[in-house]
């Protein structure tokens, strides 16, 4: 991996690429982007965060021109896309989803993908900013205002393919990391997606996305989170990520940010991809689970 992830403090105000319900609430009249990135059955669904726009990862934010879902867009469309919703190069940008830490983290690190740091995910998402007793409009999120002025400016290594995932998985330095379930993994359950094969890539490890939440929802402290990684990656630094399609990987990805970790890539095709009938290898059994 040639190509390292920004240090992440500050976001452009925010206490980092994680913030509470309370921060958020705090600057929602200062102009604040909110984006939902609900999927699936939550996809378009109401309520949402007084403001909030879509960012529609079952829609224009994936390139349909793949046969993979959740497929990132070209910049160019990118670009177009994030013009429609609004957004400028100068916004701070949080994202959120209705499950509690899912998709959001898919839009973070597609937007740190294409250059923009000024983004962050929001603990808990939905459901922990309507316990906190915040405020919800009872539509869903849309947008119909003037474009924005944003513009993609891609950093090559964030998002990568099956051949960069192969060499990952020869490197004794680089850690290949499988956020999907222990069944999926083990090969024991079946696979959602039709005409995929069960299992998992020779040499990666397991680490399904929900041990790193508490609740369910939240992410663990920065130091738990470390510990989690270094459970499975021992002393590896360059870490790649990958589940089914491209979108838990990217939970995998924010925990190990905010456990310090800098050197890191998301599989894009995933599961999806590998596991489809093909030469590339696939292993059952519980390997390198945890």
């Amino acid at each position: 991996m040639n190509t390292q992830t920004p240090s992440d403090t500050t976001v452009a105000g925010l206490p980092g690429p994680l913030v509470g319900t309370d921060s958020v609430a705090a600057r929602l009249a200062e102009g604040l982007v909110l984006f939902d990135a609900s999927v699936g059955a939550h996809r378009g669904a109401a309520p949402r965060i007084p403001g909030a726009r879509p960012f529609d990862l079952d829609g224009e934010l994936s390139d349909h021109t793949s046969t993979v879902p959740h497929t990132m867009p070209g910049a160019r469309e990118f670009t177009e896309a994030l013009r429609a919703l609004g957004v400028h190069d100068t916004d701070t940008v949080v994202v959120y989803d209705a499950q509690g830490i899912y998709s959001s983290a898919r839009a973070w690190w597609m937007l740190r993908a294409m250059g923009f740091d000024r983004v962050a995910v929001l603990d808990g998402g939905l459901p922990a900013w309507t316990a906190a007793g915040h405020p919800v409009e009872p539509v869903p999120a849309a947008y119909d205002g003037p474009h924005g002025t944003f513009t993609a400016r891609p950093r090559p290594g964030l998002i990568v393919d099956a051949d960069a995932l192969a060499a990952a998985l020869a490197d004794p330095r680089a850690a290949v990391l499988d956020a999907r379930t222990r069944e999926r993994y083990a090969g024991t359950a079946t696979e959602p997606r039709p005409g995929l094969r069960g299992g998992h890539m020779p040499g990666s490890v397991n680490l399904p996305f929900g041990d790193l939440l508490q609740n369910g929802r939240l992410l663990r402290s920065s130091d738990a989170l470390r510990t989690a990684f270094e459970a499975v990656a021992g002393d590896r630094e360059q870490l790649y990520f990958s589940c089914g399609s491209g979108v838990t990987a990217c939970v995998l990805a924010l925990g190990a940010t905010l456990a310090g970790y800098r050197d890191l890539a998301v599989y894009d095709g995933s599961w999806s991809e590998w596991g489809l009938p093909s030469d590339r290898p696939v292993a059952t059994g519980e390997g390198g689970s945890r």
